[in-house]
């Protein structure tokens, strides 16, 4: 619990709330409900186990703040307990309310147990991959989507590093529960293009397809997409990504929309995949583009909107 002044209400509220809920709990020593509800919202914070931070703002020491947030909200009386996530206040109650109603309340704007878990392994799964821990960051994901199957951040993270390992058997399980929203969801759409990729460029009941049979049929003709196309996922498959995304300009600048989009999609999928996770930096700056990323993307518009 956290007691708010002039002198940090910017910082331990505003700011805090950027990355964690914040409920600011308006009270005075004069206000008998004030008494009532101040025990269960500490009970509640101990409930929720940091999920969510409880601040304290007597509305006699700090009036100005009392008195604009009980402007926002067109109340006059406290208690009154205003929200703050992402920097804002987002909802609030007025009055002593019983704990469930309270639960009630939170539950609407605080992550639950399980969001909360997967989002503190994927943390520990970006520190380790930093460390080069790439083992420690697999186990890591692998909780995570445990802990929050609905969690498409962290599936895709996971999914995303089995391959880059090649473990691709355990990469299809953990990709099999989502499949059929890969239309839905973009970035599950990245995933089965790279996945199509690999079944086409490492067959296992075949002889797996060489850069050397397309490149005759390029040679021969510079408008065979098809092979353009299928050598561009043996490119992928084989993870070298702007060489593969070189291939598919190639077919963009003579077709941009060739195959109902599929070069053009297949190359955005690619900038999705070899997108590195945003430095942090200062607040209110803006963290800088991957350069290779920047330069493919400047290479796409340039050649969609020429």
């Amino acid at each position: 619990m956290i007691d708010i002044t002039l002198e940090n209400f910017q910082t331990e509220l505003v700011q805090a709330s950027v990355t964690h809920p914040v409920l600011l709990d308006i009270w005075a020593n004069w206000c008998g409900p004030c008494k009532q509800l101040g025990p269960v919202l500490e009970q509640l914070e101990v409930e929720y186990a940091g999920r969510f931070t409880l601040a304290k703002l007597d509305a006699d020491q700090v009036p100005e703040l009392a008195g604009q947030l009980s402007q926002m909200f067109g109340v006059r009386s406290i208690p009154l307990c205003v929200l703050f996530s992402g920097g804002q206040p987002v909802d609030a109650f007025v009055g002593a309310q019983p704990a469930a109603k309270v639960r009630e309340f939170l539950d609407k704007h605080v992550p639950g147990a399980a969001q909360t878990q997967a989002a503190q392994e994927e943390e520990a799964a970006s520190a380790a991959l930093s460390d080069g821990d790439v083992p420690g960051a697999l186990e890591r994901l692998q909780h995570a989507v445990a802990a929050d199957p609905a969690n498409d951040d962290a599936r895709f993270d996971y999914i995303k590093l089995l391959l880059q390992q090649e473990r691709i058997d355990d990469a299809k399980v953990a990709f099999a529960p989502v499949i059929g929203r890969a239309a839905q969801v973009r970035r599950f759409d990245t995933l089965a293009r790279w996945f199509d990729a690999i079944d086409f460029a490492l067959p296992v009941a075949a002889a797996a397809p060489t850069l050397a049979q397309y490149d005759g049929k390029i040679a021969a003709n510079r408008r065979d997409f098809a092979a353009r196309f299928d050598r561009a996922r043996i490119l992928m498959a084989a993870q070298r990504w702007t060489d593969a995304m070189d291939e598919l300009l190639e077919i963009l600048m003579r077709d941009k929309s060739w195959s109902e989009d599929l070069a053009r999609k297949t190359f955005i999928a690619i900038l999705d995949l070899i997108e590195p996770p945003k430095p942090k930096v200062a607040d209110g700056q803006i963290p800088p583009d991957d350069p290779t990323v920047a330069a493919y993307r400047r290479r796409l518009s340039s050649v969609v909107l020429s």
